[in-house]
């Protein structure tokens, strides 16, 4: 079995010997399987997948710790990752989650503000990884309108051909792409984003204070973290609140959070198939007159 290749690269990694009980299956998502490793004095996170999938989890632990080194919500900590028995690994600091308590919801919107003061100069990322098991690029550019054009959605657009959804998707997913400077019309500045932050991606510690995991790390506009939190629901007002006071939004978000949140969902289309094809549709028909105002 592979846990003993495991456990010695944790040891190796952590400087301490790791000796530890038969691992616990946990909760993982639907790409990996996901494993508590513990030795009744420290316990470890460890997902496994197949071993080509190895940058995959490289990119995973980068992500962690480009997270980590921002003063923003806590994330587990990476430790290693590499190939053991044929497959691929990354094991990360367990953190034991709990339940919110009265300003834990205000408080993940406030360090999330924070975090997104993290900026730099140009618009995407030192390496690619993934968004749920999709490629994502991440090839550095200046310029907002460009790197959301060619990283974002022509990147999901062509995605999407190659699996079968021609026709209208892609006669009007071309036309959103001529269009997009008059949608993107501000001028964000690259923030460092978690990149997946739906309400399956964060979690509050036995204090209550937030975490936030399963990144696809990126510098992007902020907004974008922000309309993916609004995708599928579960941050609350008190969250939307304590981020608006921390770093109000500028005019126009609606606009561009309906924008943002296609990426999300072609990406969904090229996951999970046709049931997404008429809510990517939809979605560009309404970004489409938008901008013809």
């Amino acid at each position: 079995m592979h846990w003993p290749l495991i456990s010695e690269q944790i040891a190796a990694a952590s400087g301490k010997h790791f000796s530890p009980s038969a691992p616990r299956s946990v909760g993982g998502g639907c790409i990996n399987s996901a494993y508590q490793l513990a030795d009744g004095e420290r316990a470890f996170f460890v997902k496994l997948n197949q071993g080509e999938t190895l940058a995959m989890f490289e990119a995973e632990a980068a992500g962690l710790a480009e997270l980590a080194a921002a003063d923003g919500p806590r994330v587990p900590q990476p430790l290693c990752t590499g190939i053991a028995g044929g497959q691929a690994f990354i094991a990360m600091e367990w953190i034991d989650l709990g339940r919110q308590r009265g300003d834990s919801a205000a408080e993940a919107g406030r360090q999330l503000a924070q975090m997104h003061r993290r900026t730099r100069e140009h618009f995407g990322w030192e390496q690619d990884n993934t968004i749920g098991s999709t490629a994502q690029p991440n090839t550095l550019n200046a310029d907002w309108v460009a790197f959301w054009r060619e990283q974002r959605l022509g990147f999901q657009l062509k995605l999407a051909a190659r699996h079968g959804h021609g026709g209208r998707l892609q006669e009007r997913g071309a036309r959103l792409l001529e269009v997009l400077p008059v949608l993107l019309n501000h001028a964000p500045e690259p923030s460092l984003l978690h990149g997946d932050l739906w309400g399956g991606n964060i979690g509050y510690d036995s204090q209550g204070a937030p975490v936030i995991f399963d990144p696809a790390v990126y510098f992007g506009d902020r907004e974008a973290d922000l309309a993916m939190t609004e995708l599928f629901g579960g941050f609350g007002a008190d969250f939307y609140a304590a981020y608006r006071e921390a770093w109000p939004l500028s005019s126009g978000y609606s606009t561009r959070k309906s924008l943002y949140n296609l990426y999300h969902i072609l990406n969904h289309l090229n996951l999970f198939g046709r049931g997404y094809l008429s809510q990517a549709e939809g979605l560009i028909e309404r970004l489409l007159a938008e901008a013809r105002g």
